[in-house]
C-alpha cells in the first residue's frame, strides 16, 4: 500500500487522550484534561432539548443560524464595544478547533511564515504545517511566562502571514497585557500580518482583570480574526460549537474553508447557544467568581503538599513546580507516578512545546480546576497522602 499522508501519519496520540487513558486504567482523579464538572447551565441545555424536539431536523445555513450569528454580535457590542455585522462579519463552527482549521487553512499559503508563542495548544503546529506554512516559534519561561519582546519581533519577517495568539493562554493560564498586546499589533501591522485570535476563555479571568480582544484595539479590526468558543463559556464541551469573527474580506476565504471541512453545526445545539448568550451579566460574572473559587482552593491545597504553584490569571489550569517535592525525573514520569501510584492525572507542561528544541521546561504539571470540589478535595487527599509516605522518586 502506498502511504498515507507523512505529517498525520506520523503524529502521535496526543498528551490528553494518553494521561485520559491512564487514568481511568488506574482509578485516578483525572485533572488533565481540561473538562468541566458542576458548571453546566441547566436552561441552556433544556433550551437544546426543546430545539431538538421541535426541529427541523435538516440542513441549517452553511454561515450558522441567524439567531446564533445575532446574539455573537450582540455579544461583541455587549462585552467589547465592538459594533459587527451579523451578517458579513460571524460565522458558526463545530467547535473552535474547527474554527482554528478554517482560519489557518483559509489564510495561509505554502512557504508562508506563521509566528507561534509556546506553550500552545497541540492542534496549532499540525494544521499550520499541512497547510503548507513554516512556524517561527518564541518562547515563554516559567514562572513569569513573560513575553520575550527582542525574540518575537525577530521572528517576524517579510514572509510572515499571521501570527496566532492565545489569551487567556492554554496551558500556561497567561492573560496578556493590555501593553503585551499593543506591542503584538504593533508588529502585526508594521509586517502586514493577520492576527489569529484565539480567545476561548475570555470569560475565565480573574482577580478583577478583563478580557480585551486584539480586534478592539485601534487599527487591527481589519487584519484581526477572533475565536470563540461556547463550550468554555458555557461549560458544555462536547456541543463543540464555536464561531469566528472578522472583518468581511477575511472571513470569506475562512468561510469557503469551512464549506468543505464541517459545513455545518447541529440546530439545536446553536440555538441553545444562542439563548444562552443572552444570559444576565450573574451569569458571566458568576463562571468566573466560581472557577476562581476552585482554583484558590486547589491552590491552597497543593501549596500545603509542597508544590510551587505558578499564578493563574484565567483559564481553568493551575501550573505547578514539583521539584520541592524532591521528585527525580521529568514532568511526564511524574505526571505517570502520581497518576498510577497516587491516583491524580495531571499533564506534562513540557507537551506544550515543540520537541528538539532544547530548553525545555520539565519540571511542571499543568492541573486542571474546573472540577467539583469533592473532587478537588479528594485529588488533594491523595496526594498529601502519597508524598507524606516519602514516595518522591520516579
Amino acid at each position: 500500500m502506498k502511504a498515507a499522508n507523512s505529517l498525520f501519519s506520523g503524529l502521535g496520540t496526543t498528551i490528553f487522550s494518553v494521561m485520559s487513558h491512564l487514568a481511568q486504567e488506574y482509578g485516578a482523579i483525572n485533572l488533565g484534561q481540561g473538562f468541566p464538572e458542576g458548571l453546566e447551565p441547566a436552561d441552556v441545555i433544556a433550551a437544546a432539548a426543546r430545539s431538538l424536539a421541535a426541529g427541523p431536523h435538516q440542513y441549517p445555513p452553511m454561515m450558522g443560524l441567524p439567531a446564533l450569528r445575532q446574539a455573537l454580535a450582540a455579544h461583541e457590542k455587549r462585552f467589547y464595544d465592538l459594533d459587527i455585522d451579523w451578517q458579513t462579519e460571524v460565522m458558526v463552527t463545530s467547535g473552535a478547533t474547527e474554527a482554528l482549521a478554517d482560519a489557518l487553512f483559509g489564510l495561509i499559503e505554502p512557504g508562508d511564515e506563521v509566528v507561534l508563542i509556546e506553550p500552545l495548544y497541540d492542534s496549532y503546529l499540525p494544521i499550520i504545517r499541512r497547510a503548507g506554512g513554516i512556524p517561527r516559534l518564541v518562547r515563554l519561561e516559567p514562572p513569569r511566562w513573560s513575553l520575550p519582546r527582542e525574540a518575537l519581533a525577530a521572528a517576524f519577517s517579510p514572509r510572515t502571514k499571521l501570527i496566532l495568539v492565545n489569551s487567556p493562554m492554554n496551558p500556561c493560564a497567561k492573560v496578556f497585557s493590555a501593553d503585551e498586546m499593543a506591542f503584538i499589533g504593533d508588529l502585526a501591522i508594521a509586517h502586514d500580518a493577520y492576527i489569529v485570535c484565539d480567545e476561548v476563555y475570555e470569560h475565565l479571568v480573574f482577580d478583577g482583570q478583563s478580557h480585551r480582544p486584539l480586534m478592539a484595539q485601534p487599527g487591527l479590526r481589519e487584519r484581526c480574526v477572533r475565536i470563540g468558543s461556547a463550550g468554555k463559556t458555557f461549560s458544555l464541551t462536547n456541543w463543540k460549537v464555536g464561531y469566528v469573527i472578522a472583518a468581511p474580506e477575511v472571513l470569506d476565504p475562512i468561510a469557503k474553508t469551512h464549506q468543505y471541512i464541517t459545513f455545518t453545526t447541529p440546530i439545536p445545539l446553536q440555538q441553545a447557544v444562542a439563548e444562552g448568550l443572552a444570559k444576565d451579566d450573574a451569569y458571566f460574572a458568576g463562571l468566573a467568581h466560581d472557577m476562581a473559587a476552585r482554583r484558590d482552593r486547589l491552590g491552597a491545597g497543593l501549596r500545603r503538599i509542597g508544590f510551587e504553584v505558578l499564578d493563574c490569571a484565567g483559564t481553568y489550569f493551575l501550573t505547578a513546580d514539583f521539584r520541592p517535592l524532591g521528585f527525580a525525573g521529568d514532568d511526564l514520569a511524574f505526571c505517570r507516578h502520581i497518576t498510577c501510584e497516587a491516583g491524580v492525572t495531571a499533564v506534562p507542561v513540557s507537551a506544550f512545546y515543540q520537541p528538539g528544541q532544547g530548553g525545555i521546561p520539565t519540571s511542571f504539571a499543568r492541573f486542571c480546576f474546573a472540577k467539583r470540589d469533592d473532587a478537588l478535595d479528594e485529588a488533594v487527599a491523595r496526594l498529601e497522602r502519597h508524598f507524606a509516605g516519602g514516595r518522591r522518586n520516579a
